[in-house]
C-alpha cells in the first residue's frame, strides 16, 4: 500500500512515457533564495503529452460544460439525466472525501506539467471516478434502450477511463494509489446507485414536492460540506456540479407538469439511424444558438448574482473579489458559493427548458425531445 503512494513510482511513470527530469540545487542569491528544489523537465515524447492532455481535459469543467447540453439537445435527455444524477453523486462523495482526508498530492521527484488542481488535495482521485461514472453510466443506460454494439461501447468506455487516470498520472497529480482509491470508491458508490437510478429520474420528473427536495438538500450540502482545513475550490467546484443538476432536473420538471414532454409512442430498444443533412444542420444550428445562450446566461445570471449577494451582505462587489481567499473570509465564500450555485442552475435549467422552448419556436428542435421520459 505504502508503495503504492511513493511519488518516485508516479515520477517512474513520466518517465516511461517520456517526461525527463532534472533537478537544480536552490539558489544562493539573496534575492531568489528558496528552500524549494528546482525542478527542469524535457517532454521527449509529444503523442504521449497531447493525448494525457486531452485525457484529463474529459474530467475538467470545460468538458461537462459542453458535452452535457449538447447530449440534451442532440441525443437524448432520459439518458442525460440519470447520468448527470450519478455523476453529481460520486463527484460530491469523491470531493467531500477529499477534504475530510486531506491527502497532498505527490512531491518530489514527480514533476507537475499542470498546476490548475494543485490547491487541492489528492485522495482520491476524483478526475479517476469521473472517469468511471461518465463513460460507464452511458454504457449501463443505454445498455437496453438503443440497439448498437455493446462490446464496442465497452471498449470506448474502458479506453475512456484509462486515459483519464492515466492523465493523472502522467501529469504528476496524483500517486497510483489516489487513482486506484478513486475507481474503487467509483464502483462501490455505482453498484447500488445505477438500479435505482431509474426510480430516482421517476419522481424528479413526476412529483410536484421535488424541486423543493433539490433546493433544500442540495443546498444543505453546500452548507454542511466538509471542512478542508484550509481554503480549495473543491467547495465550490462541488456547488457547481451540484447547482447544475438541480437546474437541469428541475427544467424537466417543469416539461413534465405543463404537459410538454410525453412517453414515447415507440417501445425500446430503439434502432440507431444515421442522420440526415436536414437533421445535421439543425444539430449545427441548435449547437451554436445554444451555447451561444448559454454564455449569455453565464454572464448575466454571474453579475446579477454576485451584486445580489454582496448587496445582501453589504460588501462592495469590487473589493471583496480582490480579498483573499480564505476560510477565514467568510463573506466572500457565501457570495462566491451562491453566485456559483444560482449562475449553473440557470444554465442548467435554460438548457432543459428555455433553450428547448425556442429551438421548438424556429422549429430545429429535435423530435424526441419532449418523449424522452
Amino acid at each position: 500500500m505504502s508503495h503504492l503512494k511513493e511519488p518516485e513510482l508516479v515520477a517512474k511513470i513520466q518517465n516511461y512515457f517520456g517526461v525527463i527530469t532534472s533537478t537544480e540545487p536552490p539558489s544562493t542569491d539573496n534575492s531568489t533564495r528558496s528552500a524549494e528544489v528546482k525542478q527542469n523537465y524535457v517532454i521527449t515524447n509529444k503523442f504521449w503529452y497531447y493525448l494525457f492532455i486531452f485525457g484529463t481535459a474529459l474530467g475538467d469543467e470545460a468538458f461537462y460544460s459542453c458535452f452535457i447540453p449538447f447530449w440534451f439537445w442532440n441525443i437524448d435527455g432520459a439518458v442525460g439525466r440519470r447520468v448527470v444524477l450519478i455523476w453529481t453523486i460520486v463527484m460530491y462523495i469523491g470531493q467531500a472525501v477529499k477534504d475530510i482526508l486531506r491527502w497532498p498530492r505527490p512531491g518530489p521527484p514527480v514533476v507537475r506539467l499542470q498546476s490548475k488542481w494543485s490547491l487541492e488535495y489528492g485522495m482520491p482521485s476524483t478526475h479517476a471516478m469521473v472517469a468511471v461514472a461518465f463513460p460507464f453510466s452511458f454504457l449501463l443506460c443505454t445498455v437496453n434502450r438503443y440497439q448498437y454494439n455493446i462490446p464496442l461501447g465497452l471498449v470506448i468506455a474502458v479506453l475512456w477511463c484509462s486515459v483519464i487516470c492515466l492523465s493523472r498520472l502522467y501529469l504528476g497529480m496524483h500517486s497510483v494509489l489516489d487513482v486506484i482509491v478513486g475507481l474503487a470508491l467509483a464502483v462501490l458508490i455505482m453498484t447500488p446507485l445505477v438500479p435505482i437510478v431509474d426510480y430516482l429520474d421517476n419522481y424528479l420528473l413526476t412529483d410536484s414536492t421535488s424541486p423543493f427536495l433539490l433546493l433544500v438538500v442540495s443546498i444543505l450540502m453546500i452548507v454542511y460540506y466538509p471542512n478542508s482545513g484550509k481554503w480549495t475550490p473543491t467547495r465550490g467546484d462541488t456547488a457547481m456540479i451540484l447547482s447544475v443538476c438541480v437546474g437541469i432536473h428541475v427544467g424537466a420538471w417543469l416539461n413534465y407538469q405543463l404537459g410538454i414532454m410525453t412517453s414515447s409512442e415507440l417501445t425500446p430498444p430503439y434502432a440507431i439511424m444515421w442522420p440526415s443533412y436536414t437533421m445535421l444542420g439543425c444539430t449545427v444550428l441548435r449547437t451554436v444558438i445554444g451555447f451561444a445562450l448559454v454564455l449569455l446566461t453565464k454572464a448575466v445570471s454571474k453579475s446579477a448574482s454576485y451584486s445580489f449577494f454582496c448587496a445582501l451582505l453589504k460588501e462592495d462587489a469590487d473589493v471583496l473579489k480582490k480579498s483573499v481567499n480564505s476560510l477565514s473570509n467568510k463573506h466572500k465564500t457565501i457570495v462566491e458559493l451562491g453566485c456559483k450555485y444560482v449562475t449553473c442552475a440557470m444554465i442548467g435549467f435554460n438548457a432543459l427548458y428555455l433553450i428547448p422552448q425556442l429551438f421548438r419556436y424556429l422549429k430545429i428542435e429535435r423530435h424526441t425531445f419532449f418523449t424522452e421520459i
